[in-house]
């Protein structure tokens, strides 16, 4: 089968930084599904994989963690899904990933792939779904008050990815007011067609930005990007008792200036679950089959801004370049081989 992957890691712009192969096409047994893949999306985890990862001898590393699809092989141990349902996930950082014709995915952390939008469309977003939806009410527990905050969250890099379903999933599901940070016109508009109340922009200081608003200091902030940059204003303005969650990897982040709060710091990483295979490994696969239907109710949409064309190589190399440049917005998608 075909498959998109590299055996030396390293920059981007190497002739064989990524490259198309031919290798051997998986079965499914126990908890797994054998997914035929239509379509994928590229998402900063696959840069920093390719830029870090070696490969293990002649093996290459194939990356995607993104995919929507259809089951043509279930385990015994699976019982959700039967041969020819389209589904939607975004797979495990540990195995094999979804940048093949086949892929194997434990079927726990697997939804049903919403029918309202196309597949490339829905490739968009399950990646950056889990990874702010377990933000939002499994790490930063923003139905639980912060006494005496104002019930408001900031999104730090809120044109992104994750941001750009960030928004969305809180706007449909909670009330609070959403402050989200973007510097650029396009990205300003961006962040308010998604439904974010205020926009800030993340190039000048926020403290005052926020409290400009006249909201209150925020109970909740969800860092997406360059954290450590934004250490001693978040400090700042949020509320004391606050909540502070982060996604990405700053090479030093210092917590010391929010002891005088008594703020909490949460980190999310969406792989958690599947590395440990943790008792609620389920619960992925129940929010998955929750937000497709919060979008075939219209409530939420793709965050889908750039498509690719096919699956392959070349097309993969451009998607890279783009995240590498931090200027894309909402997500890469490729469909088809």
């Amino acid at each position: 089968m075909k498959a998109i992957g590299y055996t030396t890691n390293g920059a981007i712009d190497r002739a064989d930084a990524l490259i198309d192969l031919e290798i051997e096409k998986p079965t499914a047994t126990g908890h797994d599904i054998l997914v035929k893949v239509a379509a994928v999306s590229v998402n900063p985890v696959d840069v920093k994989v390719r830029q870090s990862r070696p490969a293990e001898g002649d093996t290459p590393v194939i990356l995607g963690w993104d995919a929507v699809g259809e089951v043509v092989e279930t385990g015994e141990q699976v019982s959700q899904f039967k041969v020819g349902d389209k589904v939607w996930y975004a797979g495990a950082i540990n195995r094999t990933g979804t940048n093949a014709e086949y892929h194997l995915v434990d079927a726990r952390i697997v939804g049903h792939a919403p029918r309202s939008i196309d597949t490339a469309a829905a490739a968009a977003l399950p990646l950056t779904t889990l990874t702010a939806q377990e933000m939002i009410f499994d790490r930063l527990k923003v139905t639980d008050p912060v006494p005496g905050a104002a019930k408001a969250i900031v999104i730090i890099g809120g044109a992104g990815g994750v941001g750009s379903i960030a928004i969305q999933l809180l706007r449909e599901q909670t009330d609070l007011t959403i402050i989200a940070t973007a510097s650029r016109p396009e990205t300003r508009e961006w962040v308010k067609e998604l439904g974010a109340h205020h926009v800030v922009d993340h190039s000048k200081p926020l403290p005052d930005q926020i409290a400009a608003l006249n909201i209150g200091a925020p109970a909740f902030v969800f860092s997406t990007n360059h954290s450590e940059t934004y250490v001693t204003q978040i400090a700042e303005f949020i509320a004391p008792q606050g909540r502070f969650g982060l996604i990405d990897d700053p090479e030093h982040f210092d917590i010391m200036p929010f002891k005088g709060k008594a703020v909490s710091i949460h980190w999310e990483l969406m792989f958690t679950r599947s590395l440990f295979t943790t008792e609620d490994i389920a619960r992925q696969g129940e929010i998955l089959d929750t937000v497709a239907g919060l979008i075939d109710a219209g409530k939420v949409r793709s965050t889908a801004t750039e498509s690719f064309g096919t699956i392959n190589a070349g097309n993969l190399k451009r998607a890279h370049a783009l995240i590498e440049s931090g200027r894309a917005r909402g997500k890469i998608v490729l469909e088809g081989f």
